[in-house]
């Protein structure tokens, strides 16, 4: 057996670790946009309760079907293209236009007619969606085999990405301010056109520009027939079965859920967090401190977390950036117990950078994580399926942020919070919701930390899972010959 080195070296070079990045933007800018303009479907068109639950939760399920399927699509594709870059491209396509059509409604239209046609329109959306972000991630997992360049690579493509989630909160003074558009119904039909073209052009920027090996003489992927699509539940259930296998990515996929969704849960309550503790339930008096809240937070991700962590996992290595990451976060978490002052409202920017480190480093630590994870079923199967590990990774944040969701809702039932009331006449359900907001994704955070406290996959393991793989490859071809 010839001698393999165990460090492998495959450095991207920058402008494929930017290509990579402006996808990340428009996968991450899609959804930031939509959960601000959904709003308007309530506050404008008169949507009811149960209308927006059906919208909230069936295209979501929808797109947790086909995720997993779109995986197994993806990583047993044999074309000159490579197994990916045609499904972005195509995915990106759909997302632009089905975002602009979905949001083409009229106030004058019947309740009916416009619930029927964006509950369709974002099952496109949806659909498109998925054919561009499975692909996609999993494109970002096989980039390089190299243990500190995975994270270099989550890390430049993260921070891109984030400038979504700056920019997105804007959207709520432009949409609401008469001197840009005469109503939020107005504002959502043109403003669905600024961010779709932007964000589908980004989409589709890393189907043009990063490499692929042609994947035609493939003879060990899955035929992709009809029937075999049709039939092949059994084969991704058992690829989930195969990751599930495997103990790191069973503790990459729960810490994710317990920190990712607890974060998500007390997210939706910080308009009335900051409206109510800090402004006694005057939304006029509020101004802009609710939009500073998420802008200025993803800010401190864009130039204070995210370089950090990277420059942290080569020096120290993930796992310990991990822990050391999330416990800056629960400093983060306790100061917005004590900084949220009535009348001081500038007082919280001091909580909002450790209060980043703990959402904002999580995925450029988790993703460069999985793909090191995705070694070890290779070496185990003797297949590479990002597609599958990314769709049930991606799978379980998706879950988790529909239970998010309902959880929200039942923290406010449980308070006896009432948005009609002055934070005066309901002082203790107003205090209810910041103590959930500060201590519930807190103990989220504590939970996912136990889980990761054992995770030892270290760069050393992972040189010699590499190395492994490389013999049995090299065995492989020498067999051939």
């Amino acid at each position: 057996m010839p001698q393999v080195d165990i460090a492998v070296s495959n450095k991207v070079p920058f402008g494929q670790k930017v290509a990579f990045g402006l996808g990340m933007f428009a996968n991450q800018m899609f959804p930031a946009v939509l959960g601000i303009f959904m709003v308007v479907l309530v506050q404008d068109l008169g949507f009811p309760g149960w209308m927006w639950g059906v919208i909230y939760f069936f295209p979501r399920v929808f797109d947790s079907i086909t995720d997993p399927i779109m995986g197994f699509i993806s990583d047993n594709t044999r074309s000159k293209w490579g197994r990916r870059r045609q499904y972005v491209l195509l995915g990106g396509v759909i997302m632009g236009f089905a975002f602009i059509f979905m949001w083409q409604l009229f106030l004058e239209n019947s309740l009916e007619f416009n619930f029927w046609y964006f509950f369709f329109g974002s099952i496109v959306f949806y659909l498109g969606l998925t054919i561009f972000s499975v692909p996609y991630v999993a494109m970002g997992y096989e980039m390089s085999d190299d243990f500190h360049e995975r994270t270099s690579i989550m890390a430049t493509a993260q921070w891109i990405g984030q400038w979504a989630w700056v920019i997105a909160p804007w959207f709520w003074i432009i949409m609401y301010d008469p001197a840009w558009f005469p109503s939020a119904e107005v504002a959502t039909r043109t403003l669905a056109v600024w961010v779709a073209i932007p964000c589908a052009i980004c989409a589709i920027i890393p189907a043009i520009f990063i490499k692929s090996e042609s994947t035609l003489d493939r003879d060990d992927y899955e035929p992709l027939t009809l029937s075999n699509i049709g039939g092949s539940v059994t084969k991704i259930f058992g690829g989930f079965v195969d990751a599930f296998k495997i103990k790191y990515f069973r503790q990459l996929c729960f810490s994710t859920f317990l920190i990712f969704n607890s974060f998500n849960t007390v997210a939706a309550l910080t308009f009335f967090v900051i409206v109510y503790k800090l402004f006694n339930g005057d939304a006029a008096a509020t101004g802009v401190w609710v939009v500073l809240f998420g802008s200025i937070g993803a800010l401190c991700t864009t130039f204070i977390v995210i370089p950090i962590v990277a420059w942290m996992s080569k020096v120290i290595g993930k796992h310990k950036t991990f822990l050391i990451a999330q416990s800056i976060s629960l400093i983060g978490y306790i100061l917005m117990w004590f900084l949220f002052v009535p009348g001081k409202p500038w007082l919280y920017i001091i909580a909002l950078p450790f209060f980043s480190f703990g959402i904002g480093s999580l995925f450029t630590i988790m993703m460069s994580m999985t793909a090191d994870v995705i070694d070890i079923d290779e070496l185990n199967t003797g297949k590479r399926r990002e597609g599958i590990f990314g769709a049930i990774y991606w799978w379980m944040v998706k879950f988790g942020f529909a239970i998010a969701g309902g959880l929200s809702g039942l923290m406010i039932a449980v308070v006896g919070f009432d948005a009609a009331l002055p934070t005066t006449d309901q002082q203790s359900a107003v205090d209810g919701l910041h103590a959930f907001f500060c201590f519930f994704p807190m103990a989220g955070t504590v939970l996912a930390i136990l889980i990761m406290w054992s995770y030892d996959l270290t760069e050393e393991k992972a040189n010699e899972i590499r190395a492994a793989i490389n013999k049995n490859k090299d065995g492989l071809k020498e067999s051939t010959i």
